[in-house]
């Protein structure tokens, strides 16, 4: 995942950059792409939110997740006002960046909201993480890590 957004500073809940290198090293991500004018993203988001938080603050050691926010806001006030009142604690590619487009048709988004479970490389584990999410909750998360080769001691 690191190779995906190298050289691409990614932002915090609070608006700070950080660098993907640092924040993504082993670690499964979901890019979700979402934005807070869709209803099905307003009703799925706190769903994403118990279950990031669940993993990361739930389990010792916090599991190697982390989840990348890809907006499709109509403006950098809406995305920051979305991030701000349902998101969890983590990334976003900032509004501006371009990439967000590339990303869309790398994993072939053609509806919102959508969650791609990648690994390390980018490739992808699923892209069916909400579904997965919705219907069997954190078990899925020990699929993702056998998809994705990440050997750690998680259990939940």
């Amino acid at each position: 995942m690191v190779d995906v957004f190298s050289g691409r500073p990614l932002l915090t809940r609070d608006g700070r950059a950080v660098d993907p290198e640092e924040v993504l090293q082993n670690k499964i991500v979901g890019l979700y792409f979402s934005a807070g004018w869709c209803s099905p993203c307003r009703d799925f988001t706190p769903v994403l939110c118990d279950f990031y938080s669940e993993l990361l603050e739930g389990a010792r050691p916090p599991a190697p997740f982390e989840v990348v926010f890809i907006s499709s806001d109509r403006s950098p006030e809406e995305m920051a006002e979305y991030m701000h009142d349902m998101h969890g604690d983590w990334l976003a590619l900032p509004f501006h960046d371009p990439y967000k487009h590339d990303l869309k048709k790398k994993y072939n988004i053609t509806a919102i909201p959508k969650l791609v479970i990648v690994k390390q490389t980018g490739e992808v584990i699923t892209d069916k993480g909400r579904k997965q999410i919705r219907e069997r909750g954190l078990s899925c998360f020990q699929n993702w890590l056998e998809g994705a080769d990440v050997f750690q001691n998680f259990s939940n």
